[in-house]
């Protein structure tokens, strides 16, 4: 009996679905049946005058690294959940363009130092530092990460990543509200969008 009733109940035979879905279907097609919908395509008969703005090169630089910043696989300790939340769908990292983890650190230019940091794994995270593409930031995420936290007067525990790289953003807390990092990393993007490009263009003697 209860496969039978289950069966039913998969095959859709309640009469209120169809009648709801029918109804659906058939404003749909009373709605459609005399209108075509045009290709996008008005912006081909704008004037040129209305597509062109004036800035600075640094600007457009700048907006294109704080736009997509690439973080870098550093996770030593527990802060690394409350950083694995802001990728989930109720804080939805990647409206940042930071959904991409990149395991080598050569195509990343963020390090979220997400827990605590001994000095055994030290040389390995200054490592993965130095194989970063320039530019690149470094946010300190959690107490651990700023000082030391409650481990500061440890004989194994690195009392603050700033010790062996440098860091641009400090996040306390522990561990820190992943609203707290989404703060810190608009915070960053301030601090990007205030950097000049230095590019030095080569001249006719150099050449």
């Amino acid at each position: 009996m209860e496969i039978e009733k289950y069966s039913e109940i998969c095959a859709g035979t309640d009469p209120n679905v169809a009648l709801t879905e029918g109804a659906e279907i058939e404003a749909l097609k009373n709605a459609s049946a005399t209108t075509v919908i045009s290709d996008p395509d008005q912006w081909l008969d704008e004037e040129i005058k209305r597509n062109v703005f004036l800035t600075t090169f640094d600007w457009v630089i700048d907006w294109a690294r704080r736009s997509s910043l690439w973080p870098v696989v550093c996770f030593p300790a527990c802060c690394a959940f409350e950083f694995i939340a802001t990728a989930g769908p109720r804080y939805d990292i990647s409206r940042f363009g930071m959904e991409i983890m990149r395991a080598s650190p050569r195509q990343s230019d963020l390090m979220i130092t997400a827990g605590t940091l001994t000095w055994k794994m030290a040389p390995q995270v200054k490592r993965i530092y130095d194989q970063m593409a320039e530019p690149k930031w470094v946010i300190a995420m959690g107490t651990c990460a700023c000082s030391g936290g409650i481990f500061s007067n440890s004989y194994s525990v690195v009392p603050g990543y700033n010790h062996i790289i440098p860091v641009d953003v400090y996040i306390p807390g522990c561990p820190p509200r992943p609203e707290s990092l989404i703060h810190g990393i608009q915070m960053l993007q301030e601090k990007i969008a205030r950097e000049r490009v230095n590019i030095k263009i080569p001249s006719l003697k150099e050449g």
